[in-house]
């Protein structure tokens, strides 16, 4: 194999090396995290100031700003974050997204091997689930600095070619071109981490001289800047498909990554004098990776201080440039929170899904509100609606079922998260459930009526009298599920030993007045089998009660968003 195959398999393995372990670090941490990460986005966020510092906080421990993005790009598109909060979690995103920078700056090329024994020791070892996510942490850590090195190994003959030392100087000596070049290499790889991780290796590397940078300071910048602009793109793709205040916060992240590089790109000379002089003495080619992570890190701080006394600036650009469409009416029939962008964030995504799952049972409380109407007279305009209505809670109910199917392929969840995932399942079953009930009651009231076939007034009386029970019954588990405690599950026992009791009662009560012919013996069939769909409503709500408050603990998932008026999240109990 001669040099130049060596050395292009150097740079991308340990390209691909450094692009696994961030992954793996990411996704090690998100789960080692769970659902701290969510309640810090959802309880930092009451004003600009607080959404910055909690987007840099979320991102410096998750270490992905695209997983911080897509977080706030997913809740932004499901409404249970504001514009502005979204848009100053980004901002913050970007300040956090540059500790990896600072991190890659440390020479730990000596304790690469132990770092990654370390870490496999503890992941081979421990017994508890989140330990084993810290070890594996820290094998991916060093893993990462691992392909940094064999990247820099590859580099290191390739520094001296005459030819590469060309090219290399005309990018240094043009900063639109470094621009351009940044820009693409963050396109190509999708990480500005690892582009700005190539361009520490590249700037390290000594030049035909042998003493300085083969880029230097002045040269790297532009190309920093660059790579700022190519990762906007990650924020672009999670907004494809989505809201439109999701795109006006994919939008707002490349505003701030665009203007600021086309105003830093003016002042490159000064601002590079300004890092030499902030960052730790040296040869040129021993402190330069800590120039450029501190180049990095004052781009984002200076971009996150201009822009945040200008956040509502900021609204006002993106709602100007992506403005609402008037026409647009809201489908029922699709899903409102359902996010397939943050399927490999398990806690956001079960965040997600069961929202959609409340979404489903606010839609039966309608139905059920509706069939308590019409038990007198069903109007077509009543039916058509309670079928629409059904129909939706069918296709969502298959719409969460192929959500949390792919959450389940995914591979990213912890056998908690599983079981919650399970319960979110089995919640989701019984809603529909009770939506087919409540169509086949309404459907049996509108059949007798066609017949021109019509219940006493007393048979009426009990059916509303039982549809109220049943509508109470569900409404409490749904107050239960979000807000309530295990101890208020007897309350729906006793709810559902009353329908039990009472669907005794109403059929010997039925039978005296079809002897008394007050009413139509044919209509017997039909109003045993509307008391049996009571009957297993009744048992639905208390399958829903049992998944509410079992281990697997479904209010877990709705639960750490704000009081109304606290920071612009949907309460809770009151999602729609």
């Amino acid at each position: 194999m001669n040099d130049t195959v060596q050395m292009i398999f150097g740079l991308l393995g340990g390209l691909a090396l450094f692009l696994f372990g961030m992954n793996m670090m990411s996704e090690s941490l998100q789960k080692a995290a769970g659902d701290r990460m969510r309640s810090v986005l959802a309880f930092l966020t009451k004003n600009p100031v607080m959404g910055v510092i909690s987007g840099a906080l979320v991102t410096a421990v998750l270490q992905s700003s695209s997983a911080t993005t897509v977080m706030a790009i997913g809740f932004v598109s499901a409404g249970l974050m504001t514009l502005p909060q979204a848009i100053s979690i980004i901002f913050g995103a970007n300040i956090g997204t540059t500790i990896t920078a600072q991190i890659i700056a440390f020479n730990l090329s000596d304790y690469i091997y132990i770092i990654i024994f370390a870490g496999f020791i503890i992941d081979f070892v421990a017994k508890k689930q989140n330990l084993k996510y810290i070890g594996r942490t820290i094998l991916a850590f060093g893993l990462l600095f691992e392909g940094i090195d064999i990247m820099g190994s590859a580099m290191a003959p390739l520094a001296q070619s005459q030819v590469f030392a060309d090219m290399i100087g005309k990018v240094a000596d043009n900063r639109f071109l470094g621009l351009v070049t940044g820009m693409l290499m963050t396109l190509v790889v999708q990480s500005s981490s690892a582009t700005i991780a190539v361009l520490q290796n590249i700037a390290s590397q000594a030049g035909p001289d042998g003493v300085t940078s083969i880029i230097g300071l002045t040269g790297a910048i532009p190309v920093l800047l660059g790579d700022n602009i190519g990762t906007t793109i990650t924020a672009i793709l999670a907004s494809i498909g989505q809201s439109r205040n999701a795109k006006r916060t994919a939008l707002a992240h490349c505003i701030f990554n665009l203007s600021g590089s086309l105003l830093f790109i003016w002042f490159v000379g000064p601002y590079a004098r300004f890092i030499e002089w902030i960052s730790p003495k040296g040869n040129e080619i021993d402190v330069i990776s800590r120039q450029i992570a501190n180049a990095h890190t004052g781009f984002n701080i200076t971009m996150t201080l201009i822009w945040t006394p200008l956040i509502y600036v900021m609204v006002k650009i993106v709602m100007k440039l992506i403005p609402d469409d008037k026409k647009t009416i809201g489908d029922l029939m699709q899903p409102k929170y359902l996010d397939y962008h943050l399927i490999g964030q398990p806690v956001s995504a079960l965040h997600m899904a069961s929202r959609e799952v409340l979404h489903c049972a606010h839609i039966v409380q309608d139905m059920l509100a509706n069939a308590e109407k019409v038990t007198g007279e069903t109007s077509a305009q009543t039916l058509e609606v309670v079928k629409k209505d059904a129909d939706a809670v069918t296709n969502l109910s298959r719409s969460i079922n192929d959500y949390l199917a792919a959450i389940f392929a995914s591979g990213t969840l912890t056998e908690d998260q599983a079981s919650k995932a399970t319960g979110a399942l089995l919640m989701q079953n019984d809603v529909d459930r009770v939506s087919e009930l409540c169509a086949s009651i309404i459907n049996n009231i509108a059949v007798t009526q066609t017949q021109k076939k019509h219940y006493s007034e007393d048979a009426i009386a009990d059916m509303r009298k039982s549809l109220h029970i049943v509508r109470e019954m569900f409404d409490e588990i749904l107050r239960i599920t979000i807000e309530g405690t295990n101890d208020e599950t007897e309350i729906l026992r006793k709810d559902r030993d009353k329908i039990m009791n009472l669907d005794e009662k109403l059929r010997k009560k039925h039978m005296k007045r079809v002897a008394k012919k007050n009413c139509d013996a044919k209509l017997t069939v039909q109003f045993n089998e509307l008391l049996h769909d009571l009957d297993r409503i009744g048992s639905c709500c208390l399958n829903l009660s049992d998944t509410a408050m079992s281990d697997m603990n479904f209010r877990e998932l709705i639960k750490g968003e704000p009081q109304p008026g606290q920071s612009g999240l949907a309460p809770a109990a009151n999602i729609e």
